[in-house]
């Protein structure tokens, strides 16, 4: 058995290097030899209305990069990847991310999707509807982001005002201010099963992302908590997620869903080796 580990090719810190180390170990461990290969090298196209890319001999890849284009190419080409393109494709937009679990039974923060514009346009009748509905402080996201890049929080209608202009050319969401600042829950789901689960607390920041300075706890499952990181991650069709939860009074709320979550920072914080535990899960379903 043989696998890929796709990565992007223009990005790399500890957590990436740490990610494809792992897996590649304890795929290899388990009777799976890995190439890790960065997918601007893997020569993905189109030929004579056929897919192609520089990837025989695999049995499946494990693909850690968010370029959709290239999942859906690699897929077509007949290669089983872990995640799949559409659920890379559901977790990557976190606007659609909300609106693909919309009627799932999932408590998600009241959120409002950027106008798409063409132009540098103005359009203060939308912000005073955003204004009135969700208050302040109000939440400001790029759709597209990880480790808390592209977040933002607006306390008065002139930084909200400011945010718009910045943002307004880019898709971007806005939403309720739920929870308390810096502090969530990060639960990692393999195979539709909660494995691991810890608080995030920044105290320095509204965002509670360790890569911020913020700090993981351990922390037991609850059947709540349990419960909405699974439904998530199985209505958005996950192999591997990485699933952020509020909680405010008492109610959980879904925050975000990640399709290639780094695990270090989780496996220092609870002791679970999440690594081995996916490349089980690959493993497994490869030799169906």
């Amino acid at each position: 058995m043989k696998g890929l580990i796709a990565v992007n090719g223009y990005f790399e810190n500890a957590s990436t290097l740490a990610q494809e180390r792992e897996l590649k170990a304890e795929l290899g461990a388990r009777g799976a030899a890995c190439d890790v290969i960065k997918t601007n090298a893997l020569g993905i196209g189109v030929r004579g209305g056929e897919a192609y890319a520089d990837a025989d001999g695999y049995d499946f890849c494990v693909f850690l990069d968010k370029d959709v284009t290239a999942a859906r190419l690699l897929e077509t080409t007949g290669l089983r990847l872990f995640n799949t393109a559409e659920a890379v494709r559901l977790c990557d937009d976190k606007m659609l991310t909300f609106a693909a679990l919309c009627g799932k039974g999932i408590n998600m923060p009241e959120t409002i999707s950027s106008p798409l514009m063409y132009c540098e346009n103005d359009d203060p009748a939308f912000l005073d509807g955003v204004e009135r509905r969700l208050g302040y402080p109000v939440v400001v996201k790029k759709v597209y982001g990880s480790m808390g890049r592209g977040v933002f929080l607006a306390k008065n209608r002139a930084e909200l005002d400011a945010l718009f202009v910045r943002l307004r050319m880019e898709p971007h969401l806005y939403q309720k201010f739920t929870g308390r600042g810096g502090e969530d829950y990060r639960v990692i789901v393999i195979g539709g099963r909660a494995v691991a689960a810890m608080k995030r607390v920044n105290e320095n920041d509204f965002r509670s992302n360790l890569e911020l300075g913020g700090e993981g706890t351990a922390v037991g499952f609850t059947e709540d908590l349990r419960s909405v990181a699974e439904r998530a991650a199985a209505s958005l069709g996950l192999d591997y997620a990485g699933v952020d939860i509020l909680e405010e009074n008492g109610k959980l709320f879904l925050c975000e869903v990640n399709s290639n979550a780094f695990f270090s920072g989780i496996e220092r914080a609870t002791g679970k080796n999440v690594a081995a535990i996916y490349a089980e899960h690959i493993v497994k379903n490869i030799r169906k």
